[in-house]
């Protein structure tokens, strides 16, 4: 085989922190041209005997570069950048069978040896011609130092290994370790979010629930450029008021899509049996021009029974529930298994996971698409950092009717996928949620009953008159327009109007 380690500056776009040798994941991807996307971080070795990280890159010393060879860059990538899944599936497909028996043997009872053997029979679902150890320590595929793993570990006797791997076969993402995500997981979101509702009268946390719940249905509609009617929006944010009840399921998801969908004249339910894309059509010819090809319909029900299994048994193994969520939801609007509402179904898997992961407190909806409509060109960034890469990768031809059809096998690329930005995405907003809309709208809440015990101490007005004068007040930025005074609402003297707007700057202002 040629040489793996790649002397460079420049490799695919990503300009390294100085001139080195690329080793690891990197230079395997490289020299045997598989097919995925690169690693987040690449490892680069020093000539300058140096070790440090910056956002895309580990830098370490010469002391730590491995032998030039596949099996030592191996070792080298379980050691140092932990495991990746699509590249190992990737890796067994295109190297032979006997040589990788032949890395196995040359160490039966090295530990990163038995990784690559148990990841070979886990991922491939085939036994390779070596007997069951007899002997030696248990070791753990996922070093926890690097990624998230299960709390709960399934030991191999065959090759002496802790399978704590966060996921199943048919749908297991990673989570990397990042400074971001342990600062999240270590300040206890949760517990942050009881810290904010502790004081607040129960009678002002059911009405902030309620108004979150329809702030959260109209934003998840804006996020897809959907302007839904009164009546849709109040439907599908009492579907998300109801989220955690229900166990997700294949016919859970059948039973979101028909309320998402008002009106399925137009859109077939259920899964789908054509291909599918995100993107434009070119305004001249119509052709496709994908931003993000979705997963192959033949594959879309086995992916999904992957999906709910891991969803389930990451539930049932108290996994971080933000992880969770992240993990599931994204591997489901990735997948995109309906013509339509995938979006908004997506968003709804947040609001389940951490419900019935007891993450958020019981009767407070957590407004998760009105923080991210709020960060929505982080969304559709963290959406494209796994979206992006794959277009490379995915060879499709145009349908009759502009659609697409996939022409290779693109299976692990939705089951196996790096998690990690989405997740810090998600924890900011989560974060964002508990420290900034839930306080703003308990506290809009409070200065509204103000407002309204005044004017009804001193007007007598009546709930639905004063819901309509602070609604224009609002609009008005204080003051009342000419038409409100005129033809909106009661007739009110001009000092009556001034008096009600210092009252509302009073309230509202302060």
């Amino acid at each position: 085989m040629n040489q793996i380690s790649k002397k460079i500056s420049v490799f695919h776009g990503r300009i390294s922190p100085e001139e080195g040798l690329l080793v690891g994941y990197g230079a395997m991807i490289e020299v045997l041209g598989l097919a995925l996307p690169l690693p987040r971080t690449l490892t680069l070795i020093s000539f300058k005997k140096r070790v440090y990280n910056t956002e895309e890159w580990r830098v370490l010393s010469p002391t730590y570069a491995p032998e030039d060879n596949l099996y030592a860059h191996l070792v080298f990538a379980l050691k140092y950048e932990g495991v990746n899944l699509l590249f190992f599936k990737k890796l067994f497909k295109s190297v032979d069978k006997k040589t990788i028996e032949n890395w196995i043997k040359s160490e039966p009872k090295g530990q990163y040896s038995r990784r690559i053997w148990f990841l070979y029979e886990w991922l491939m679902q085939k036994q390779l011609n070596i007997p069951d150890l007899k002997e030696g320590n248990y070791v753990t595929i996922i070093d926890e130092e690097i990624q998230y793993a299960s709390s709960i570990s399934v030991n191999s006797s065959r090759h002496r290994i802790k399978n704590n791997l966060a996921g199943t076969v048919n749908f297991c993402p990673l989570i990397y370790k990042t400074e971001k995500l342990e600062s999240f997981i270590h300040e206890n979101l949760s517990e942050k979010t009881n810290i904010v509702i502790k004081d607040i009268h129960r009678d002002i946390l059911l009405r902030t629930s309620a108004f979150l719940m329809l702030k959260d249905s109209k934003a998840s509609f804006s996020i897809e450029g959907e302007s839904p009617t009164q009546n849709r929006a109040v439907r599908w944010g009492r579907a998300i008021g109801e989220a955690g009840k229900n166990q997700l399921t294949k016919d859970e998801l059948l039973r979101l899509q028909q309320i998402v969908i008002d009106n399925s004249r137009f859109v077939k339910l259920g899964f789908r049996n054509q291909g599918g894309f995100i993107g434009e059509h070119d305004r001249t010819t119509g052709e496709p021009i994908p931003e993000h090809i979705s997963a192959r319909h033949q594959d879309v029900e086995l992916l999904i029974d992957g999906l709910l299994e891991t969803a389930s048994k990451l539930e049932e193994q108290r996994f971080n529930p933000v992880l969770t969520a992240a993990c599931i939801a994204f591997g489901f609007v990735f997948i995109h298994p309906f013509v339509d509402g995938n979006g908004r179904i997506h968003r709804y898997i947040v609001h389940h996971l951490l419900s019935k992961m007891n993450f958020t407190p019981q009767g407070i909806v957590f407004p998760v698409s009105a923080a991210i409509l709020a960060r929505i060109d982080d969304y559709r960034k963290v959406l494209e950092d796994y979206s992006h890469p794959l277009l490379d990768f995915i060879e499709w031809k145009k349908t009759p009717d502009n659609n697409v059809e996939v022409l290779n096998e693109t299976l692990d690329y939705y089951r196996y996928f790096d998690a990690t930005s989405q997740s810090e995405f998600l924890f900011e907003c989560v974060d964002f949620t508990i420290s900034s809309i839930i306080p703003s709208e308990v506290e809009f809440i409070q200065k509204y009953d103000a407002m309204r015990n005044w004017l009804d101490d001193e007007y007598q007005m009546p709930d639905k008159t004063i819901a309509l004068l602070i609604r224009f007040l609002e609009q008005g930025n204080g003051k009342l327009s000419k038409r409100a005074k005129e033809k909106e609402l009661p007739p009110l003297t001009e000092e009556e109007v001034t008096e009600i707007e210092k009252k509302y700057a009073f309230y509202f202002e302060k």
